[in-house]
């Protein structure tokens, strides 16, 4: 019954795939309490809310688990405006989103992806 749970443990860590995305916290107030809806594959996975600060900005990471390999579509849904982004497992594995608000008072969020960690300081 001990191995059959151990192998069970390390199957289910080989077996899972996962994205880790680190949201941006902003630094503008006008962002605070702001709402960020996340779908991988147009599946609701994830409600962000965002946390304004007056330092440095901070970072919530969360991890979204997918099932293959390949492309897959990730959304970020902000008030009325979706945002789509095409990500790849494993190749872009890591993820790291912000959120600005332009000039002329609407919302974007950009994104950046890598294979390897990245390093917040």
């Amino acid at each position: 019954m001990k191995k059959l749970l151990l192998l069970l443990i390390v199957l289910c860590t080989v077996s899972c795939k996962k994205y880790v995305v680190s949201f941006e916290q902003p630094t503008d107030m006008k962002l605070d309490n702001l709402k960020l809806e996340v779908f991988l594959d147009k599946e609701k996975v994830q409600d962000i809310n965002l946390k304004a600060t007056e330092a440095l900005p901070t970072y919530e990471t969360v991890g979204l688990s997918t099932s293959s390999e390949g492309k897959h579509l990730l959304q970020v849904k902000v008030r009325d405006t979706t945002f789509n982004f095409e990500v790849k497992y494993p190749e872009e594995k890591y993820i790291m989103m912000t959120t600005h608000l332009k000039t002329n008072g609407k919302i974007h969020v950009g994104i950046l992806k890598q294979n390897y960690k990245y390093r917040f300081r």
